[in-house]
């Protein structure tokens, strides 16, 4: 596989006491763009991360966008920050098989990190919700309860689950695994984690694992699906015995299959109905639906005034967490747009 030498654009994020930051830009092809601000919010400490880069991989650009939120310390998000992006683009994969380089590089991600974090006292984790746009292709995985939601047709549409222990599947998952559930305070993996998967958490690595969700935005709902022991074709839920995966046709025509245990996929395209992408931690999406995100920054055309406008409506709404936010905003169907790069 080919790489351009370098990468086109990235943010370098330092953590300090100097509070909010925000910035943006603007890819080479004009075909996005994007924002994000993060802040401690009214916590001490701060232990989310986030990561906005465009990249060149086969004469392609790509935009990868990701918000981590750290616990037990800021240690797994940002060792997740600085290599599960670089570990993806890496993958032999990248470009044919995207799904599959993407669950690699998460699960790679996370034991390289286990290797590293060794020596360390403490447990450490992470969240990761990220968005990868690779031609007409969003591809967006997740671990964790930092969550991404699409405004499509003017409408908010989660692209993300949430992984909470009390979900009746994770909670299976989990006592199969040897875990347990049980109520402190909220819904915690053996009394402790509030999620049920994520990097890092050396010690409840059995149970909470990083296995992402990834759903993918194209346009037009398959009619056949080939399954490893024959196809399935066109019908609203298919399950397909003896099948590497299976396919359920949902709400909007959205398509979800999982591979060999390795998440789900939804598809669409990303065309001129598709117009932005928020990635968040729970500091916003604990104190705003995402209805109410979408339609708030409906009208501002910059990236970044948008995060911020996010950002700030969190903290007035009592958010007691970090705050971190990313907005792509989607340019198919704004010909001579004047949006252009910011800090």
């Amino acid at each position: 596989m080919g790489y351009l030498n370098s990468v086109l654009s990235s943010t370098s994020q330092v953590h300090g006491d100097d509070g909010p930051v925000s910035g943006g830009g603007l890819s080479q092809n004009r075909k996005f763009s994007y924002g994000y601000a993060s802040s401690p919010g009214k916590r001490a400490s701060m232990e989310d991360f986030y990561e906005t880069r465009i990249d060149g991989v086969d004469g392609e650009i790509v935009g990868l966008f990701g918000v981590f939120d750290g616990h037990g310390g800021a240690r797994a998000a940002e060792y997740v920050k600085q290599n599960l992006f670089s570990n993806l683009i890496r993958h032999p994969k990248f470009i044919s098989d995207t799904k599959l380089a993407i669950a690699d590089a998460y699960s790679h991600t996370d034991s390289e990190f286990l290797k590293s974090d060794n020596s360390q006292n403490r447990d450490a984790g992470s969240t990761a919700s990220t968005a990868i746009l690779v031609g007409d292709r969003l591809l967006v995985a997740n671990v964790g309860d930092s969550r991404a939601v699409i405004c499509r047709g003017g409408n908010a549409f989660a692209v993300s689950r949430d992984h909470k222990p009390d979900q009746t599947d994770e909670r299976q998952r989990i006592e199969d695994a040897g875990g347990f559930v049980m109520w402190a305070g909220t819904w915690r993996v053996g009394g402790v984690l509030a999620v049920s998967r994520a990097f890092g958490d050396r010690l409840l690595k059995q149970y909470v694992v990083a296995d992402p969700e990834i759903q993918i935005e194209r346009e037009r709902k398959m009619d056949t699906f080939d399954c490893c022991w024959g196809v399935a074709r066109d019908a609203g839920v298919i399950y397909g015995v003896g099948c590497c995966a299976w396919l359920v046709i949902g709400e909007g025509g959205r398509e979800r299959y999982t591979v060999a245990g390795r998440g789900s996929v939804d598809e669409e395209k990303v065309d001129s109905s598709l117009e932005f992408l928020i990635l968040a931690s729970d500091g916003l999406w604990d104190v705003v639906t995402n209805e109410e995100a979408v339609s708030m920054i409906k009208q501002i055309d910059e990236p970044e005034e948008a995060a911020k406008r996010l950002m700030r409506e969190a903290y007035q709404r009592g958010s007691a967490d970090n705050i971190t936010i990313v907005v792509v905003r989607f340019l198919a169907n704004q010909e001579g747009s004047s949006h252009s790069g910011s800090g």
